[in-house]
């Protein structure tokens, strides 16, 4: 059997990345990256840091990127025609999801995503059609607390800041979600500037009414798809640069990328990004369509994405010498990036007593 994104998902990704590096390069996430560091109380950012920064880039959510996010059905992608998104699945989030970790993005897509597809599996029909056309276009930003509780607080809830409603669980150890509105955020640092983390505490709460355990379970799988995806993004954009970089940079009168020590370790790093591109492609695909097994499909593309992720960015900065571990260069987005999201929905230990309990 052949599995393969189709010709449209191909454009999908295409136009996603292509919107990305023309209109939102890495120079535009150093200038978020920047005004975080810049804008978090107590903490003192690199030489040129210092000054006014755009309240949304302080913020972490570009307006230019968060309308093209809208605008270009980044946002609608699962969300139901009749409530005015594009009728997709799971294999075309994670499509942008992998286009978005390549560009290292910031801003609240994932959660906004997840708060739809939580209010979409989940909702009232009221509740439906209150957020649903609101999230896909932008209007309303969404975020999804995988820990603590609305009851007692959400630590750490990405762009809980500025998210318009918040899926959470309703109390510790009890089934059920709720839609928090209305909850007090304060900020809390984080060493990766592509994200902005907050406290959530108090509130609003309003049960979804069908988030029962097979929909928490589901939900849960969703969420480490898309951050598989991310990951693996991350992973080939960081092996692509380092690459490139190692057929230019010469020693000896030679490419780097010519010694054994280095192409040998790049080649093995290219046969495991590429086996995780795959994982993670199945594992939506399994989860969409309700396969059997799609719980292990998930499992085996988070700890490969894991793994990739952590090796190839550690890669990028290795191989890139020593203007890799300066801040003026790009590596440490990436290498940040993928440490924060390999310990989202499970580590790699988590993610490999997974694989064992399904398997053994």
């Amino acid at each position: 059997m052949y599995f393969a994104l189709t010709d449209t998902q191909r454009e999908f990704d295409r136009a996603v990345r292509d919107y990305l590096a023309q209109r939102f390069d890495l120079a535009a996430v150093r200038e978020v990256v920047d005004a975080g560091t810049a804008g978090t109380a107590g903490t003192a950012g690199p030489a040129g840091t210092a000054g006014t920064a755009d309240p949304a880039d302080t913020a972490g959510n570009p307006a230019s990127l968060w309308a093209a996010a809208g605008e270009q059905g980044w946002l609608a992608v699962t969300v139901p025609e009749e409530h005015d998104g594009l009728g997709l699945g799971l294999v075309e989030a994670q499509v942008i999801a992998r286009a978005l970790g390549a560009g290292v993005a910031p801003g609240p897509w994932r959660g906004t995503v997840l708060a739809a597809e939580a209010i979409r599996l989940a909702g009232s029909d009221e509740q439906r059609a209150a957020w649903l056309p609101r999230l896909a276009a932008g209007e309303a930003v969404g975020a999804f607390a995988s820990r603590g509780s609305a009851a007692g607080g959400l630590p750490a809830v990405e762009y809980g800041a500025i998210a318009d409603v918040v899926v959470a669980p309703a109390e510790d150890g009890v089934p059920g979600l709720v839609l928090l509105t209305g909850a007090s955020a304060t900020p809390v640092g984080s060493y990766d500037g592509t994200t902005r983390l907050a406290t959530l505490t108090g509130g609003r709460t309003e049960p979804l009414p069908g988030a029962g355990i097979d929909v928490a379970r589901d939900l849960a799988d969703r969420a480490t798809v898309l951050v598989a995806a991310d990951l693996v993004g991350v992973a080939r954009e960081a092996l692509d640069r380092t690459v490139a970089y190692d057929r230019e940079r010469e020693q000896f009168g030679v490419p780097v990328g010519s010694f054994q020590a280095i192409k040998h370790a790049l080649a093995d790093l290219h046969v495991g990004v590429t086996m995780a591109e795959h994982a993670a492609l199945y594992a939506s695909y399994a989860v969409q369509e309700g396969l059997d097994g799609a719980d292990l499909a998930v499992a085996v593309a988070k700890a490969k994405a894991n793994d990739v992720a952590l090796q190839a960015t550690a890669a990028m900065i290795q191989y890139h010498g020593g203007i890799g571990y300066t801040w003026e260069h790009e590596a440490h987005f990436f290498y940040k990036r993928a440490r924060r999201l390999a310990g989202q929905w499970g580590d790699l230990a988590v993610t490999r007593e997974r694989i064992a309990a399904l398997t053994i």
